[in-house]
This record gives C-alpha cells, sequence and structure tokens, in this order.
C-alpha cells in the first residue's frame, strides 16, 4: 500500500479518487468523455503501484497528471498546472501557454519518439 510524501513531509495513504477529483476539477465543463478522465487516472495509478513500493512524493504524482492533462486537453492541463506549479501571477500563466504553443501537435495513439520532456 503506496503512502503519500506531501510537501510538508505528512505521510498520507494513497487514493486514486483524490486524483480523479483533481482531475474531474480541472476539466470543469471541457468536452471530456468521464471515461476519458478515468483511464488517465488509472494508468497514473497503475503506473504509480508498479514503480514504487511504499513511499512516493506528491510532487511526482502531480508532475504525471500534468503530463497526461497536457495531452488530454490544454485548459484542463493550465487549470491544473496553476495549482499544482503554483503560479504566482499572469506571467507564469502566460510562460505555461506559450510552452504549450511551441509544442509539435500529438497525434493520438502515437508514442512520443525521444520520451517525455
Amino acid at each position: 500500500r503506496l503512502v503519500v510524501v506531501k510537501r510538508d513531509e505528512t505521510r498520507v495513504p494513497f487514493d486514486g479518487e483524490r486524483i480523479l477529483r483533481g482531475v474531474q476539477a480541472a476539466c470543469g465543463k471541457r468536452p471530456i468523455p468521464e471515461d476519458a478522465k478515468i483511464a488517465l487516472v488509472q494508468k497514473i495509478e497503475d503506473d504509480l503501484h508498479r514503480e514504487f513500493d511504499r513511499e512516493i512524493p506528491s510532487e511526482e504524482i502531480g508532475r504525471r497528471v500534468t503530463t497526461a492533462l497536457r495531452e488530454l486537453d490544454h485548459i484542463a492541463y493550465i487549470r491544473y498546472a496553476s495549482e499544482y506549479e503554483q503560479f504566482r501571477n499572469v506571467e507564469d500563466i502566460a510562460e505555461a501557454v506559450d510552452k504549450l504553443r511551441q509544442r509539435p501537435p500529438t497525434l493520438p495513439n502515437q508514442e512520443p519518439l525521444f520520451g517525455e520532456e
């Protein structure tokens, strides 16, 4: 059973439902099917259980969610990243949007050639 190590070093039991609630909040009223959100969270959860034995930093969970949301929906990504990366001002948001614009488009079912950023 995994334990999440939060930024303040406290530990809480891993709960995939918390990730799903965060993804649902980020997606808001975006036209994203619920099954796509659930599949995204399930993949992250499966990967975490496979790669970590006991403890996982909350930052690692957030990084994986932002990476997955960036590929799913840019608006949901910015919404989630604004909380996870703790944007301090509009310039931080603008920088994140600029990075999205610079990325080449991805095609469905295409694996990245050089891995994740």
